[in-house]
């Protein structure tokens, strides 16, 4: 039995980390690492940062984070090393607690339990260090790009930018807290205006902010655009969306695929969301950029968008560490239907007994930037409780 519960850890951890993008060897070398430092670090330890706990003979016993009671039936182990709710069914160890309570990806559960413990995660091969190289680099030069988007959406060039934003609702609180910018219009503004942030063309192609020509020059990726950083869990820029001004297509242009930047496993506004969805136990799956600032503005931070009409497998998984059911609201059109139609077929595969999906249908013609600008997010809370379930 402790042979076989020993295999089950081993194929865990392993199907964790292959999921975080380490490779085979690194994922063999570090797995010991990983039974180490979670047997170092008592699950009450990282319990009791969210949890109430008092001692019960051998065992530590709270109130459920997962669920709303009065009596508990949370119960803790730290000579087995595992928690288990008796209200909601979970049961885990120091690392899927991080992961379902605080909706830590695996790796950043094992670097908060390695940092508690006082011990160091080993060294990675020389094709993940090389890898890492190559993500650090780009996150450098996105974070500057940032910066200068930003900026230049309140120079002159960026009026008609800002004036559009204006137009469709957004404050100056909004506009700052999302780092919405423009992309000016000019051949090679981008490369010039950071040269001296020690930023190289290269670099900016690798990053996917210009593109090699068949010549070889490179030159700008988003021209004339107003620019929606894309993030990471950590609010890290990875990318970006840009909206054409004028007759460019397509309207909506995203990032090319790059060291950090997969467009099927991003979701836009994750970053953002991810600590409202913990605390209000729902995460709201809208069409566009502008849904999800727009409902941020109204107090519905939850909402995050796929880049692009459809969820694919990936971004539903991502969803369901964000919440347990995530509600499903296009616009009332007919392809957000076919969409929705999709999403449910591609989630079909994963569902099991507290992993679902919700749908929440628009109003023919409206989206949830319209309605929450017209009517207010009564309208938006009204339609979610018409939602239909995945199944039903």
């Amino acid at each position: 039995l402790a042979y076989g519960r020993a295999g089950v850890r081993a194929a865990t951890f392993e199907t964790r980390y292959a999921s975080e993008g380490s490779s085979s060897d690194d994922t063999a070398s570090r797995l010991g690492f990983e039974y180490g430092v979670g047997t170092r670090v008592p699950v009450s330890d990282i319990v009791r940062r969210r949890v109430q706990l008092r001692k019960q003979g051998r065992e530590w016993a709270g109130l459920s984070p997962f669920n709303k009671e009065k009596t508990p039936s949370f119960f803790v182990n730290d000579e087995k090393r595992f928690y288990h709710c008796f209200s909601s069914g979970k049961h885990g160890d120091v690392f899927s607690f991080l992961m379902d309570v605080e909706g830590q990806t695996f790796r950043e559960a094992v670097e908060t339990v390695s940092e508690l413990a006082g011990m160091e995660i080993p060294a990675e091969g020389p094709e993940t260090v090389e890898r890492r190289r190559a993500v650090k680099s780009a996150q450098e030069t996105l974070a500057i790009v940032a910066d200068y988007y930003e900026s230049q959406l309140r120079m002159p060039a960026g009026r008609e930018a800002m004036a559009y934003l204006k137009d469709r609702g957004l404050d100056d609180a909004t506009i700052r807290r999302f780092r919405l910018g423009y992309a000016p219009a000019a051949y090679g503004s981008l490369a010039a205006s950071i040269a001296p942030d020690g930023i190289t063309q290269d670099q900016l192609v690798d990053s996917g902010l210009m593109k090699r020509r068949d010549d070889g020059r490179a030159t700008d990726y988003f021209r004339d655009r107003i620019m929606f950083p894309i993030t990471d869990r950590q609010g890290r820029v990875i990318g970006f969306g840009g909206r054409a001004l004028g007759d460019a297509q397509p309207k909506y242009l995203n990032s090319p695929e790059t060291p950090v930047f997969h467009k099927g496993s991003v979701l836009y506004g994750q970053a953002s969301a991810r600590k409202a969805a913990h605390k209000t136990g729902r995460v709201l799956v809208v069409e566009g950029y502008m849904d999800v600032i727009a409902l941020a503005q109204a107090g519905l931070s939850e909402a995050v968008a796929p880049l692009g009409t459809a969820i694919g497998e990936d971004q539903i998984r991502l969803l369901w560490t964000l919440a347990a059911e995530p509600v499903i609201c296009l616009d009332g059109d007919r392809a957000g239907r076919a969409a929705a139609i999709r999403s449910a077929e591609r989630a079909l595969p994963g569902l099991k007994p507290g992993k679902s999906l919700r749908f929440a249908m628009l109003p023919q013609g409206e989206d949830p930037d319209t309605l929450v600008r017209k009517r207010g997010t009564e309208a938006i809370e009204a339609i979610f409780s018409f939602e239909t379930k995945v199944g039903k």
